[in-house]
């Protein structure tokens, strides 16, 4: 039978974890309790206490007087006054906490529901425009076609019907204004403003949608331009259009707004159910130890403390559920199940069997493959042809798959901590890729491709022409991106889209919002800038056709060359310091300025690293060593102070943070001193070891081998990081931002 203890542990909410009932302290207070006792006072009848949990002192006051005399009892009664004292701390830390949260959520439920009616109000009123609109334009004989949807209304009240009198029609550029702003361009207009009778400022309907895609703001403006030149430009078509579409995003995030209020409530609900059971187990262990009956008084007190009794988030739910099968399902209570309580997959037998089943094929094909490798001399200088075919392509498959497998392990250390990355990325619990899923995409991957050059090597060795057999490589490369972007629901389609759409998210930056997981993965991405010369020389290699002639130099020669080996060693560091740009003009804080400061110091050492390389002078060897140790010692510092929230002087934890999951405090300064090395690789550039051909080509896996592994080793700490800022400010559930705007008449 699992302990209390470690059953409250596993079901707690992490971000609220010092808001719960601090079982583990009240119970090392019943063990002091327990050690105080005389053997004899065991013997003594039970009594039953009958005391007030807000009088402590008079209750221990009493039981000094009638039962105890000796220094053993007076110890003793310390040690129960002082457990009392620590529950009644306990039980209001929990009073006080829920009705925090109650408030908070009954507050946003307010707010929503005033959203909701704009939105019905809103969707009343284009209704009625495109009624009107048809009907005249068939009393005039142009005949037209209608998508309209049916709108379901309620009842309006006075100010609502003065609403839906406020003007809508805009010229044709407003219209273009309201294209760009709902995509992402943002204009400062002035916001329609209303009163109601009585003269108070009321929620004006000016729709604030966060910005989105460059790619949208194109496509909106041009329907809505094509859509101008088939209707007449009189008639109020585009400004109809783009109305609708401003509604059906606002709709979208309404409905994203109510699912996380839900999910706060069950939250909540949790949380007084588990702090019920603590009081509940810890009352009962005292009255094991002492002898005693105090655990019904006691309960009786907690039953009637506003976090058990109050009723006001079990309503709030039931409304939710109300209002969200009601105008979001359709009045299909199943489909609205299904947004509100999204179930999780189980995990199957099926997947562990599988990542052992293809880890065991991986460590028998290579092993064949080494072997073969080394009988045919494979790796010896004169066989510089297989190293040219073969390296850039395989080597960019075992970097893409060491970064899986170490992902993998991040998540699997993530979900043993109990750090919750779901909520830190916003993945979806039902799509979101668990451990195991991620070590079977990374071993049957490695599997197919140490397979191939299995293949690859033993046509080599048969005589088959070099010009076919070098074409395997090529064409693995493509099966895979084939199954990237495959649009059948097979293969993790949901997280292979969503990986698509974050590296679009990262390529096309700043011109997008920056979230966690866009900056986490362009953080990646610094990581595999090798991998991304090696995509590069790749296609090259067989867009050029070098397959065929084997003339390896085509591709390594030239000003295009050159050039390209610049903006791919820039281009992540680009993107990362185009993120902190956009996070700086979107929240203000100086502190994304100072690290967009640190993308650059590591762009201006990465084009120092590659001068030196075609330019070994000494010149180029001092500018190489400035560059990057300033860009060294910037990064270290933004890595253990920002990122990871280490080396503080005044932590109660010698030069790490007050809080750390990990128990064993020696982890956290090995990770230091590793992550300190690890980020010292450059120097082998300088150093220039006097090594062959193919043994470059290894030692420059095996540095960006290490690079991979530094930044593995780095997630687990940024996040622990990023979980432990959300324990402090208590943030388990997302603040969905509203569309409408509310303005007083001064605005």
């Amino acid at each position: 039978m699992v302990k209390f203890s470690k059953e409250l542990e596993a079901q707690l909410i992490p971000e609220w974890k010092d808001a719960f009932v601090n079982y583990w302290q009240l119970k090392k207070n019943v063990k002091k309790i327990k050690l105080s006792r005389k053997p004899a006072d065991q013997a003594q009848e039970k009594t039953d206490f009958g005391f007030s949990i807000f009088d402590p002192i008079r209750w221990v006051s009493k039981k000094i007087f009638t039962r105890f005399h000796n220094n053993g009892d007076k110890s003793e009664i310390i040690q129960v006054k002082q457990f009392f004292e620590r529950l009644d701390e306990e039980l209001n830390k929990v009073n006080q906490f829920y009705k925090n949260k109650e408030r908070e959520f009954l507050e946003r439920g307010g707010i929503l529901n005033k959203q909701l009616q704009i939105l019905l109000e809103l969707k009343q009123v284009l209704h009625e425009r495109r009624r009107k609109s048809i009907q005249s334009r068939s009393d005039s004989g142009i005949l037209s076609r209608s998508n309209s949807s049916t709108v379901r209304s309620s009842d309006y009240s006075e100010s609502a019907m003065e609403f839906t009198q406020t003007p809508l029609e805009t010229s044709q550029s407003g219209d273009m204004i309201a294209a760009l702003e709902r995509n992402g361009v943002n204009f400062i207009g002035s916001a329609t403003r209303t009163k109601t009778k009585k003269g108070k400022p009321k929620m004006a309907m000016r729709i604030d949608i966060p910005a989105t895609t460059p790619t949208r703001t194109i496509t909106a403006v041009t329907s809505m331009l094509w859509e101008d030149l088939v209707n007449n430009p009189k008639k109020e078509g585009p400004g109809d259009f783009i109305n609708r579409k401003k509604i059906q995003c606002a709709e979208k995030m309404i409905r994203g707004a109510f699912v996380e209020l839900y999910r706060g409530l069950g939250l909540l609900k949790t949380y007084s159910s588990l702090n019920m059971v603590a009081f509940t187990k810890i009352l009962k262990k005292f009255d094991k130890v002492s002898n005693q009956q105090a655990s019904g008084s006691y309960l009786k007190v907690v039953k009637r403390s506003h976090f058990i009794s109050s009723d006001k988030v079990v309503r709030l739910g039931d409304e939710v559920e109300t209002i969200f099968t009601k105008q979001f399902a359709n009045n299909d209570r199943k489909r609205a199940m299904k947004f509100l309580r999204p179930q999780h997959h189980k995990e199957s037998h099926v997947i562990t069997f599988l990542v052992g089943l293809f880890t065991g094929c991986f460590v028998t094909l290579f092993s064949v493959y080494a072997i073969l490798a080394h009988l045919c001399g494979m790796f010896d200088t004169n066989q510089a042809g297989y190293m040219e075919t073969v390296y850039p392509v395989f080597s960019m498959f075992a970097l893409l798959s060491l970064h899986m497998f170490l992902y993998g392990c991040n998540l699997f250390m993530w979900k043993s901590t109990r750090i919750n990355y779901n909520f830190i990325f916003e993945f979806s619990p039902s799509t979101a890729l668990k451990y195991r899923d991620v070590f079977l995409i990374c071993t049957s991957f490695m599997t197919t491709v140490v397979g191939a050059m299995v293949i690859h090597l033993l046509l080599r060795s048969k005589g088959f022409s070099p010009s076919q057999v070098d074409a395997i490589p090529g064409t693995l490369l493509l099966i895979f991106t084939i199954l990237l972007i495959l649009p059948f629901n097979v293969f993790y389609r949901s997280s292979r889209y969503y990986f698509i759409r974050v590296i679009r998210n990262i390529i096309c930056s700043p011109f997008y919002k920056v979230l966690m997981v866009d900056f986490f993965m362009a953080d990646q991405l610094t990581s595999q800038i090798p991998l991304l010369r090696h995509i590069e020389s790749t296609a090259c290699y067989f867009l050029a056709g070098s397959f065929k002639t084997h003339q390896f130099e085509t591709c390594k020669s030239g000003k295009l060359y050159r050039e390209l080996a610049y903006v791919i060693s820039f281009s992540p560091y680009y993107w990362r310091a185009m993120q902190c740009a956009r996070r700086w003009f979107d929240e203000g804080d100086v502190n994304h300025l100072a690290n967009l400061g640190k993308y650059v110091s590591a762009m201006v050492a990465a084009g120092a690293r590659i001068t030196f390389a075609r330019q070994p002078t000494q010149l180029w060897q001092v500018m190489v060593i400035a560059t990057s140790s300033i860009a060294t010692v910037y990064q270290l510092y933004w890595d253990f102070v920002k990122d990871w929230g280490l080396l503080n002087p005044k932590s109660k934890n010698l030069w790490l943070r007050d809080e750390l999951i990990l128990k064993n405090k020696s982890i956290y300064y090995l990770s230091i001193a590793l992550n300190l090395v690890l980020r010292l690789a450059w120097v082998e550039t300088i150093m220039r070891f006097n090594v062959r051909m193919v043994n470059s080509r290894l030692l420059d896996f095996f540095l960006a081998s290490l690079e991979i592994f530094r930044r593995g080793h780095w997630n687990f700490y940024r996040l622990e990081n990023e979980h432990l800022n959300n324990v402090g400010k208590f943030m388990a559930v997302k603040t969905v931002p509203l569309p409408f705007r509310e303005m007083d008449s001064d605005d």
